[in-house]
């Protein structure tokens, strides 16, 4: 009702899951605006400061909220294999890898949630046909007379096996949202 959205690319998510969305972070409005996009059943990872706050929480955990302490990342050992059992569900699953707002720049990527993605992929023994998709999606706020337009851009996935190194995936991931973004 606030946004007039724009999707391209959506024909990049596959059709089953299991995936990782990996979108541009601004605003919280992105939260609602890749539900949308993805046009799919998510759960967003969430910094767990987010969730003390009734209102927030219970919007958080509608919209399949996953709280995660990022200071002390053991404190969450429940939220990583709820995280887990999801991918084995086939599930679809968001993070914002840049980790907190940057309007209308990009921030460098946090890599430490990807690389976990990629042990547990490895250990899962997902070969290179069943490697978990990791789908960078750009989003541009424009502002308009009435209804700003938001503008999505779903990338092409991006495959990694758990041997990877997790800061070069992360830089080529956050490279992409940039792009996706138009901040490149």
């Amino acid at each position: 009702m606030i946004y007039r959205i724009q999707v391209r690319g959506r024909e990049n998510i596959p059709a089953m899951g299991p995936g990782v969305l990996l979108p541009k972070h601004q605003y919280w409005t992105d939260i609602p605006i890749v539900g949308l996009a993805a046009w799919r059943p998510v759960s967003y990872i969430a910094k767990q400061e987010l969730f003390v706050y009734p209102g927030v929480r219970h919007f958080l955990i509608s919209m399949g909220g996953i709280p995660l302490d990022r200071a002390n990342p053991v404190k969450t050992l429940d939220s990583f294999r709820h995280l887990e059992r999801l991918l084995v569900e086939k599930e679809f699953v968001v993070i914002f890898p840049e980790g907190t707002y940057y309007p209308s720049s990009m921030g460098r990527g946090k890599h430490r949630l990807i690389e976990r993605i990629l042990r547990f992929q490895e250990k899962m023994k997902w070969e290179r046909e069943q490697a978990l998709p990791f789908i960078p999606m750009g989003i541009r706020y424009l502002e308009g007379k009435r209804r700003p337009e938001v503008r999505v851009a779903i990338g092409r996935p991006l495959f990694a096996d758990g041997k990877t190194e997790a800061q070069d995936f992360t830089r080529a991931i956050v490279g992409e949202i940039a792009r996706l973004s138009g901040l490149t």
